[in-house]
């Protein structure tokens, strides 16, 4: 018994000096950027082991490090992880690799498609800064989420434009076009001989299995998702004085679970009624004109008014908040997010039998009324912009910020290039299917007018955008001039290379073409705001496309609207086509996946408040990982953290800061390089990483230092307000390490831009000042609570 009890205090004993060696130490919590990186390269260890996590998100360690903390249950060596190895100076290091949250499978590339939905839920996060105005700031969030409601009203529409109006109404009702189509013979009246299904009111029942299953697949992707990111439930704690600085230091922030589930539960519900208002309207045209039976005009009747209840019960929900961020709210509407979308399916399938009833005469001619549908939503997207656009700058005129982007438009723009990229998305696929169907227009009427006039604007922004293009192309070409002077006079004595200075001056001047993104983004704003206003225009006034309303004109005119129409039709149309080539590559090729990757890590850090149908939120499993290691960690051992974060990892950083409690978190020194806090996040998302937030977190984390260079495009300066920027911002890195060859660097030294600055000397000196300025008073590791088996 007593050999027993030796053999189990020995472990506990060892555990006990590990722990306290570690917290001697201190330890440095590596978060990687964009575009993923592997534990062995950021650890510069070819062993290292899984430590906690799983394969999609997890902390690793070096082999000998884990060795000589006593081992933790559950650790997995990963890929060339072998026992013993070397010991090293400084903190213990440990990474955490969350690369495969946004790219590790090849099938998210094909998110790509949902581009309009993930724009619109980022402009939800754009507003300005505001203080104590509560009500404006949640109309704000409405007037957005309507805006996203509207995207998938179009998404759908666009669906049953292409099955039901030109693939079952045209094509298959017109002899010549479903003679070239074998497959629409058993709907066409001609080829099946007035068969069963060959009647109008069935062809767009059947057709409409199309739109039902698009709205189907993607409630399914939503719920899939949500139970992979939306459920991981962060630390639970009280709110505390210090969250004011940020809502991102609020508990609920990261918990997003409600708010998704019912804005699914409505977006769902409308894409169903979408399809059933498509299928409806035709019959009950031909019900009240035609004289037809009086109970199939008061059924038709009745449907609509159930159909617009069942909307306005929808509008309902999206106007209505779904989740507190003061608190982690676990609670879901389980009722509505049944009834809600269920109650939809059940008026489609009232529909589906109203429309396929017989009626005697009724057939298929011209198009369906789809010019007023898509022009509603594109007269509603348009007003709801302008509202957005009010807000916004409301807001910003109560707390300007010289350092917003666009004086805080740049969410009301961003909202609206989302609505107009879903406009392109849909016209270009109305667009080619209709040339595939009938590319010489001779047999049917082809996709509405609107859409054919959204595509001719195309040509005319591209223009715009060549134009801009060439004055910043222009702009950079002469201060790519003027940094070689300066080039120049940072290394004198030395003898100069000229393609050398070149090259550093390039790369400086390229560097700074982040910061003309509000110019490129206004433009595009503005001119989007206009040329489709005179869409919209055109195709009410006119009732023709563009080519047959400049047929009265002059030549020249008409020659440019014939040049817009055709080419934009194309453009649009490629544009799809690229999108969907895209994702195809990126099944077969991991660098492509990566590429598209690095889009989603920019574009899917924020929750899905906005839009259900967005890609997820990989930040809201990524912040509550790193928030519990540094929590355990610090309570564990009582040590030091340094919490080293680069690129996109520098904002998963001070987003975990933000979360932890303050007594934690003044134990915490942040390190940042690379980082686009200020730079990107505090210019456009100035709410939540204006001043006063990254001011807030200054104050409230034990120290912090940032690292960025000139040559960084995407780095940068966190200027913190009221003259502590010293204390924060260290001084540009030299880039190159040296201008030409030295002892130290025999070989030319890369230009290294955004990546590699744990090679400059200066990274592990501010590491080593920050643990230094941490309290160095630290306490000893608490003693385990479990006493050794007697």
């Amino acid at each position: 018994m007593e050999r027993a009890q030796e053999r189990t205090a020995k472990p506990r004993t060892h555990d006990v000096a590990a722990r306290s060696a570690q917290a001697e130490r201190g330890l440095e919590l590596l978060v990687h950027g964009v575009g993923g990186n592997t534990p062995e390269k950021m650890l510069g260890d070819p062993r290292t082991v899984r430590i906690t996590g799983d394969d999609t998100a997890a902390v690793f360690r070096r082999a000998h490090d884990a060795e000589d903390s006593g081992g933790t249950p559950g650790a997995v060596p990963a890929r060339g992880a072998e026992p013993g190895g070397e010991h090293h100076d400084g903190p213990v290091p440990e990474a955490y690799v969350w690369c495969n949250l946004t790219s590790g499978d090849g099938t998210r590339a094909l998110w790509l498609l949902l581009l309009p939905f993930m724009v619109v839920n980022l402009a939800h996060w754009m507003r300005p800064a505001a203080h104590g105005r509560t009500r404006t700031v949640r109309l704000y969030g409405l007037l957005v989420r309507l805006a996203a409601l509207t995207l998938t009203v179009l998404l759908v529409a666009a669906a049953c434009e292409v099955a039901l109006d030109l693939v079952a109404w045209q094509c298959a009702g017109v002899a010549a076009c479903a003679g070239r189509h074998s497959w629409l013979s058993f709907l066409s009246p001609a080829a099946s001989g007035d068969g069963w299904w060959s009647l109008p009111g069935r062809r767009l029942a059947l057709a409409a299995v199309a739109p039902t299953v698009l709205t189907g697949l993607l409630w399914y992707l939503s719920r899939r998702t949500w139970r992979e990111y939306e459920s991981h439930r962060p630390m639970a704690r009280a709110p505390e004085p210090g969250d004011e600085g940020s809502a991102l230091a609020r508990p609920g922030f990261w918990y997003g679970r409600r708010l998704v589930a019912r804005l699914r539960a409505a977006h769902t519900a409308a894409g169903l009624l979408t399809v059933a208002a498509a299928v409806t309207t035709p019959a009950a045209v031909l019900d009240h004109h035609a004289g037809g039976p009086v109970a199939l005009d008061v059924l038709g009747r009745l449907l609509g008014v159930a159909l617009l209840g069942w909307a306005a019960a929808v509008v309902a929900v999206v106007c209505r908040r779904g989740r507190s961020e003061e608190r982690l709210d676990g609670a879901l509407d389980r009722r509505l997010e049944r009834r809600l979308p269920l109650g939809a399916l059940g008026l489609l399938l009232l529909a589906v039998l109203y429309a396929g009833w017989s009626r005697p005469g009724w057939h298929s001619t011209g198009r369906l009324p789809g010019d007023p549908a898509f022009g509603a939503l594109m007269l509603a997207q348009g007003l709801l912009a302008v509202a957005l656009a009010a807000v916004a700058h409301d807001l910003y005129r109560r707390h300007p910020d010289p350092r917003a982007g666009m004086r805080g438009l740049g969410g009301p723009a961003v909202a609206l290039l989302a609505c107009a990229l879903g406009g392109v998305i849909s016209g270009g696929v109305a667009q080619r299917v209709g040339d595939w169907l009938d590319g010489t227009r001779a047999s049917i009427a082809g996709p509405p007018v609107l859409l054919t006039w959204q595509a001719s604007v195309i040509p005319p922004l591209l223009v715009v955008l060549l134009a801009l293009v060439a004055v910043l192309a222009r702009r950079t070409a002469r201060l790519a001039r003027a940094e070689r002077e300066r080039v120049r006079h940072e290394h004198p004595g030395e003898p100069e290379d000229p393609s050398r200075t070149r090259g550093i001056a390039q790369a400086r001047a390229m560097a700074t073409l982040t910061d003309r993104a509000p110019l490129v983004v206004a433009v595009l704003f503005v001119t989007t705001l206009l040329l489709g206003a005179g869409a919209l225009a055109g195709a009410l006034a006119t009732g023709e496309s563009p080519e047959g309303a400049a047929g009265r004109t002059y030549g020249f005119v008409r020659a440019v609207a014939e040049t817009s129409q055709n080419l934009g039709s194309w453009l649009a149309g490629v544009g799809f086509l690229l999108f969907v080539t895209l994702g195809r590559r990126a099944y077969k090729n991991a660098s492509a996946r990566r590429t598209i990757g690095i889009l989603w890590d920019i574009g899917t850090f924020w929750p899905r408040a906005a839009h259900p149908f967005a890609p997820p939120c990989y930040a809201e499993r990524a912040v509550p990982d790193l928030t519990w290691r540094m929590a355990t960690w610090t309570e564990r051992t009582g040590g030091r953290l340094v919490l080293s974060g680069h690129s996109q990892g520098s904002v998963l950083a001070a987003a975990a800061a933000w979360q932890l409690t303050p007594a934690v978190r003044e134990r915490v020194a942040l390190l940042t390089y690379g980082s686009p806090l200020e730079r990107l996040y505090g210019r456009w998302f100035p709410a939540h990483f204006g001043p006063s937030a990254l001011a807030a977190l200054h104050r409230d984390v034990g120290c912090w230092r940032n690292l960025y260079r000139h040559t960084d495009p995407i780095g940068g300066p966190v200027r913190i307000p009221s003259g502590t920027a010293a204390d924060v911002d260290h001084e540009p890195l030299r880039d190159p390490l040296a201008y030409g060859r030295t002892a130290e660097h025999p070989l030319p030294a890369p230009i290294l831009g955004h990546s590699d600055y744990q090679a400059d000397p200066v990274f592990a000196r501010e590491r080593a000042r920050l643990l230094a300025r941490l309290n160095p008073e630290v306490p000893g590791p608490r003693p385990d609570p479990t006493p050794p088996a007697a």
